[in-house]
């Protein structure tokens, strides 16, 4: 064997650790998840709650380095005052070093705007769950490959900087949906308070959503044998909600670089700045945790609708069903069957084709 041959044989075996002795190789099952996952793209739901003039969307465009909004027109007082909620859901493709991110985020307009806003969370309410009855639906159909995942991950509830702390409707909202999704509770246009206004009103808002039994998203707690930087990573994320943050879409030049920023005349206020607000922290959050808020949603939220819907002895067929009624037909399936039998009506063609071909032989 030439030394050529040699050292190709070696690279390969050192390529799979197959020189190490007792070495099996499933420790590369995750860089197969990894490779697999990456291909595939990730998709993520957001919710966006809050009454308008609080800086939701500037803040969802500064998160994501996007304009999910180009075309947005915004109502006027009048209009304002007779509207009722609507939700709005825009989605963009974000793509960053090769991982690519399918993200929906949902709005709505509309909320708390009104004089009267008894019943203004039933809308939200009620789209929450017509996105967990979709997916049941589809997970029970016939094309289950192509699921495309609806359900709202993570909602940011806005809190206002201008009261002292959670008003009525705040509790009455996050007590309907605590079951439902995962909330993060936001403090909106922190660079209206002092720091120690900003720490007494999120003091207040702990206590409160204590006091109402409010279950916010837990943030998950770290293994011993986790990284130190980690754990002091998710123990700064937990002192900082509720996260109090403000959004500017405007690069601004300060001593010699550029900032994403607001310009006062006593200043700019940095976006980015951890010392200015908790924005960093809560981009970390949402980025660092989004698999887990997933999966919360999937094994928690959905599966609690899933068992109250299947208790109620709904027309919902099982999950391994190969038949369903014509009524829970999607459109989807409707165009699965008809190119399945299309396919069967050509395999038949060519074997009749075939059968005459060997006839004339």
């Amino acid at each position: 064997m030439s030394s050529d041959s040699v050292k190709s044989v070696s690279t390969y075996l050192k390529k799979f650790n197959l020189e190490t002795p007792g070495y099996v190789g499933f420790a590369n099952l995750p860089n197969q998840v990894h490779r697999k996952s990456v291909k595939k793209g990730f998709e993520f739901t957001l919710m966006v709650v809050g009454e308008s003039g609080l800086g939701k969307s500037t803040l969802v465009n500064s998160l994501f380095l996007t304009d999910l909004y180009p075309e947005r027109v915004i109502p006027d007082s009048v209009e304002k005052s007779t509207q009722t909620v609507k939700l709005d859901a825009s989605t963009v493709e974000i793509e960053e070093r090769g991982v690519k991110l399918r993200l929906t985020v949902v709005d709505t307009p509309g909320f708390g705007d009104a004089i009267d806003n008894t019943d203004c969370f039933r809308a939200i309410l009620k789209y929450i769950d017509e996105q967990f009855e979709r997916f049941l639906r589809d997970e029970s159909g016939l094309n289950r490959r192509n699921i495309v995942d609806n359900r709202i991950h993570c909602c940011f509830y806005f809190i206002s900087p201008f009261g002292h702390g959670l008003k009525p409707l705040d509790v009455e909202f996050m007590k309907q949906l605590h079951n439902k999704v995962n909330i993060v509770p936001v403090i909106a246009k922190a660079d209206v308070l002092t720091k120690k206004e900003m720490q007494r009103l999120k003091q207040r808002v702990m206590d409160e959503i204590t006091e109402h039994g409010i279950k916010i998203y837990p943030l998950p707690e770290c293994d011993s044998d986790e990284d130190e930087d980690y754990k002091e990573q998710v123990r700064q994320l937990k002192q900082a909600v509720p996260f109090a943050v403000c959004g500017a879409n405007t690069l601004l030049e300060v001593r010699g670089r550029k900032v994403r920023g607001r310009l006062y005349p006593w200043g700019v206020v940095e976006v980015e700045n951890p010392d200015h607000c908790d924005f960093i922290k809560l981009r970390t959050m949402l980025i660092t945790h989004m698999q887990d808020l997933q999966e919360v949603t999937q094994e928690v939220h959905y599966e609690n609708y899933r068992s109250e819907r299947l208790a109620k002895g709904g027309s919902v067929p099982k999950r391994n069903a190969s038949v369903i009624e014509d009524k829970t037909v999607t459109e989807k399936d409707r165009i699965l069957q008809e190119k399945e039998a299309e396919l069967r009506r050509m395999q038949e063609m060519i074997a009749a084709m075939q059968a005459q071909m060997q006839q004339q032989q």
